[in-house]
């Protein structure tokens, strides 16, 4: 009832809103908590084979622990990238490499290398780092966010961490000989993006209609060396200890406007962000309601670990939901009316996505939507601290002004996530049934708790079709019955089967590479590719296919999991059809375009304005 009480004295919910989320409070959960997993039951080989020793992967995210600074840096981690980078259509991994503390005093703060790793096919990989142009990343890194950002139909590639934000354009080695291949030139001044920034998540999208991807990047606190680094902050049995995120004052996000011409500008504080304003600022805002302009200042501005780009109220233009550390999350609700001005709205506590069901901020980290009840709606989700819910907020959106209520308990994921620290995550529909489950990866942010492993087993659940989720982690396989430090995650089909497979970064420990083997009892899938007139930014649209009595829907979205990018193409298990009736696909912008004659078992790229599907590059692997 906080929240509620909150929102009523603001008076910022309808009387129906008010209504709707008093009687989600006031009445019991529908169900009793999760079905609980019996772990010596016989499960069988699992989900997930770890072919992490075969794949070619070798490599580590390090964070500088050994120098014991105890700095809250150390404990965000780092993330990784599913790329097809040179276009032979299997996906590419870059990893990002952390970093470590140098000099006399140890303050120095220097980045480990990063990744690039071919696909091979097969599930192996093939370092080429230096090859592509990206052995020079030399900054402590954290997060790793695929887009075109210049509409050439290559993806390019931003990497964030402490002082930088480099950007990497995907340009051919030879332009008059394509058969020398692709790598990356560091575009980040040419581009005029700012240095001395300390960025963390950070997300692709068109915001403002124009088809160019803008880009919106989170910062952390106001930690340094020099500014603010306390030392006397201790574990419960008295050791030295990182300090809680609430000693460090959150920093500004920004958005950059993408300006088609390879630059970009900052329009923060012109498109509405939580940012610092004079008084002629706010009043230029004259396209927000009075009560949002005069909360812009003087709030926290959130201390950012992860962002997504999707469209939440089903207008077609993409929103941003950001997930920040022990401060209110927002959800920025796209205002746009004309290219070249990008409008948005907070409305998080106004949406109820901004707080746990209790009415406090939670610690979140991961994050990701999808129609997990079959609404057709974008549903939010994020991961969140050891003795907070892990946040499923159901999208009860009518109109244009979002509704979410808080469904963990309902839900039955309360329960078995109140032991962990959830960070990448995602949703995919592991074995083709047709409901998209969820993946967390987990493991502590400090050193030293007595309370909880600093290691701790990630979760799986499995969507049961009726809003429900029942926990099957011991299903999922070797890797799913074992610790680990977990933080970054990738979802992407490797090898082109159908079958989503994973990646992991944790901290100090290596990366694994998790194929999916599963038993999906013969049923069927349907692999779905975007592809706008002109490569133009994609993130909003909304992708419908009916099959079986029955339509599932899948949304574009930027950014998400925790640091990472993962596969951007659509799986839809079609559970017990044999066939897909129709296909649709509501464009950024609102024209609705329908495909016929897309056949189970294989991906199609489904081309803007082009009336048949295209086939997709084919398996290139079997069992």
């Amino acid at each position: 009832m906080r929240v509620i009480g909150r929102l009523v004295i603001a008076g910022l919910l309808p009387l129906s809103a008010i209504l709707l989320a008093v009687g989600a409070c006031s009445k019991p959960p529908a169900t009793g908590g999760p079905v609980p997993v019996d772990p010596t039951a016989d499960v069988g080989p699992g989900w997930f084979r770890d072919v992490t020793a075969e794949s070619g992967v070798q490599f580590t995210y390090r964070n500088g622990e050994e120098a014991d600074q105890y700095t809250i840096l150390e404990a965000l981690g780092g993330g990784l990238a599913a790329l097809d980078y040179d276009g032979d259509g299997l996906l590419d991994l870059f990893v990002v490499g952390g970093g470590y503390f140098d000099g006399p005093d140890n303050h120095q703060i220097k980045g480990f290398p990063c990744r690039l790793y071919k696909n091979l096919g097969g599930f192996h990989f093939a370092d080429v780092t230096d090859a592509a142009g990206l052995g020079g990343i030399d900054f402590y890194s954290h997060a790793a966010v695929v887009g075109d950002y210049d509409r050439d139909g290559w993806p390019d590639l931003l990497v964030t961490g402490w002082g930088r934000l480099a950007l990497f354009h995907n340009a051919p080695v030879d332009p008059a000989d394509p058969q020398k291949g692709r790598h990356f030139v560091d575009v980040t001044t040419k581009a005029g993006l700012p240095q001395g920034l300390w960025t963390t998540g950070a997300a692709w999208g068109d915001l403002d209609g124009d088809g160019w991807p803008d880009l919106y990047v989170c910062q952390y606190g106001n930690w340094s060396f020099e500014r603010n680094h306390p030392t006397d902050c201790k574990s419960d049995d008295g050791r030295r200890e990182i300090c809680m995120p609430k000693r460090f004052v959150g920093l500004e996000h920004r958005v950059f406007r993408n300006k088609g011409d390879g630059t970009f500008e900052d329009v923060s504080k012109a498109a509405g962000l939580r940012v610092a304003r004079t008084e002629a600022e706010v009043a230029a805002l004259d396209w927000l309601p009075p009560a949002v302009r005069a909360r812009l200042n003087g709030t926290p501005f959130g201390r950012g670990l992860g962002v997504l780009m999707v469209d939440v109220t089903g207008d077609g233009r993409p929103d941003i939901y950001v997930t920040n550390d022990a401060d209110d999350n927002f959800l920025y609700v796209n205002r746009t009316r004309r290219p070249g001005a990008i409008r948005l709205e907070e409305m998080g506590l106004d949406s109820g996505t901004a707080l746990s069901a209790g009415g406090i901020p939670d610690a979140s980290m991961g994050v990701d939507a999808a129609d997990y009840n079959g609404t057709g709606r974008a549903s939010l989700w994020c991961t969140n601290y050891f003795g907070e819910a892990h946040a499923l907020y159901r999208n009860e959106t009518r109109g244009d002004r979002p509704f979410f209520v808080h469904v963990s308990a309902a839900a039955a994921i309360t329960a078995a996530g109140h032991s962990i620290v959830g960070w990448g995550t995602g949703f995919v529909d592991l074995t083709h049934r047709g409901w998209e489950d969820l993946v967390l990866t987990a493991g502590d942010a400090y050193r030293h708790s007595p309370k909880i492993p600093r290691a701790q087993v990630p979760l799986v659940f499995e969507n049961q079709g009726n809003g429900r989720f029942t926990e099957v982690t011991p299903k999922a396989g070797s890797y799913f019955r074992t610790p680990h430090r977990g933080r970054g995650l990738v979802l992407a089909d490797f090898d082109n089967d159908g079958r989503v497979d994973l990646a992991v970064s944790h901290l100090n420990e290596p990366v694994a590479i998790l194929r999916n083997e599963a038993d999906t009892g013969g049923r069927q899938w349907l692999g779905l590719e975007l592809a706008r007139a002109g490569h133009a930014d994609a993130v909003g649209a909304r992708v419908v296919i009916e099959a079986g009595g029955r339509k599932q829907t899948r949304f574009a979205k930027g950014g998400g999991s925790y640091l990472s990018s993962s596969d951007r193409r659509f799986l839809f298990g079609l559970g017990s059809a044999d066939r897909v009736d129709t296909v649709t696909v509501f464009w950024p912008g609102g024209a609705e375009q329908h495909f016929r004659g897309v056949t189970p078992g294989r991906y199609w790229r489904l081309i803007e304005g082009q009336e048949q599907p295209v086939p997709a590059p084919a398996p290139v692997a079997t069992r």
